[in-house]
């Protein structure tokens, strides 16, 4: 029998790992995204130990993305009555030196286009511009409408679509996003001299805003200002050019620890908001099922996004030998206890990460004196204790 042909829609950080490892096993993957080709939206990504040890079981997949190796973690406030360094961690070395896995990063635009490109050579086809309209579910298969209406059948549908998931919409109907009341500057820079050399992240407090800037490779870094401010579009796109200049002079561009200078010679600048969406108990009916931020969208507060994507493509990829070794088109019998599986060892772990990616938000952006340098004077209690990998990365393995 022909091997079970699979709808994989979306092509984002999940999608094309889906679908290598589905043709891994013996699937016939295709992949289906809405836009006409990567999108440069976003900034940068960080994969940690729990996204690699998935990424690791694709053989060449690691050392074709070749993403930048993270040593340590620093901390810094810039908090008129208590600035200073806050401490240093050194966690992803040591995890990397221990159990071979640590953290990496990249721009996001770049990585894409790694996976991508990986899928296509692995001999997954990816067609862009086809935007998933409907779906309907038959004994043995599903159909899928696009809305340039191409239509496709597939034996099952796995939706990587994203924070605005057509394919979610089409099983459970339209559910309206909720704004935090936290919106992120970032931008993309040139690494600054005080940084130069450091193979590092780092944290940077301010009285009601948190800043993270990341290293994606020896001369760049990308970087985030958490703000309590009114509600802004969840684009993820750049600003326009006077209000970018504007930014760039702002009360940021004065900070210490080169923060400031990270600011002031942003090369792109992007405003968005972040928005919440009702959680999920069940990611699946009938032959179709939800992974990534399709299911769970988090903030990006812990880092944990793409990481929780890969544990659910894990996840979901021993199941299937588990359940359909054979690769052959599966019955809706065996789809469901795959996916009830997948529910059972997934939600409770996935929606703990969303929670936590909310509080630490909301730590992110204390306001006050004395909450400021409470917040200040716990990290420096943790920053270089294991509880300090907990709470500020989710503590995922």
């Amino acid at each position: 029998m022909s091997p079970a042909r699979v709808g994989v829609i979306g092509a984002g950080m999940a999608g094309p790992v889906l679908a290598v490892y589905l043709k891994l096993k013996g699937y016939d993957p295709v992949i289906y995204e809405r836009t006409n080709s990567i999108s440069d939206a976003g900034l940068g990504i960080g994969i940690q130990r729990n996204g690699l040890r998935v990424l690791s079981g694709v053989p060449g997949l690691l050392e074709h993305i070749n993403a930048h190796q993270i040593d340590s973690w620093e901390a810094y406030s810039v908090v008129e009555e208590d600035p200073g360094l806050l401490g240093t961690s050194d966690h992803p070395k040591k995890f990397r030196e221990s159990g071979g896995f640590g953290v990496v990063t990249a721009r996001r635009p770049a990585m894409l286009n790694r996976l991508v490109e990986f899928a296509e050579r692995s001999g997954v086809p990816v067609v862009w511009g086809h935007k998933l309209e409907t779906l309907v579910q038959h004994d043995d298969s599903v159909t899928v409408t696009f809305s340039n209406g191409v239509q496709e059948t597939f034996s099952f549908v796995v939706g990587c679509d994203g924070l605005h998931s057509n394919t979610r919409t089409c099983l459970f109907g339209e559910q309206p996003a909720t704004y935090t009341g936290l919106s992120q500057w970032g931008g993309v820079s040139p690494k600054p001299k005080s940084m130069s050399g450091k193979a590092a992240n780092f944290d940077v407090f301010g009285n009601g805003c948190g800043m993270v800037i990341i290293s994606v490779d020896d001369e760049e870094v990308i970087w985030a200002i958490t703000v309590r401010e009114p509600e802004s579009k969840e684009t993820w796109r750049a600003i326009d050019a006077a209000a970018s200049e504007e930014f760039k002079h702002s009360e940021y561009s004065k900070w210490s620890y080169g923060a400031g200078e990270v600011v002031r010679n942003s090369t792109r600048i992007l405003r968005y908001g972040l928005y919440d969406r009702p959680e999920l108990s069940c990611w699946h009916k009938g032959r179709v099922v939800l992974i990534g931020d399709a299911a769970h969208p988090t903030s990006p507060h812990l880092g944990q996004g793409a990481n929780q994507s890969y544990e659910d493509v894990g996840a979901l990829i021993q199941l299937l030998e588990k359940y359909n070794p054979t690769a052959e088109p599966p019955s809706t019998e065996t789809l469901e206890a795959v996916f009830d599986e997948l529910e059972a060892v997934r939600v409770a772990t996935s929606s703990a990460m969303v929670q936590n990616a909310r509080t630490q938000g909301e730590y992110r952006v204390k306001t006050g004196t004395e909450e400021c340098i409470a917040r200040n004077n716990y990290y420096r209690k943790i920053i270089g204790s294991e509880e300090f990998y907990k709470f500020r990365f989710g503590g995922a393995k």
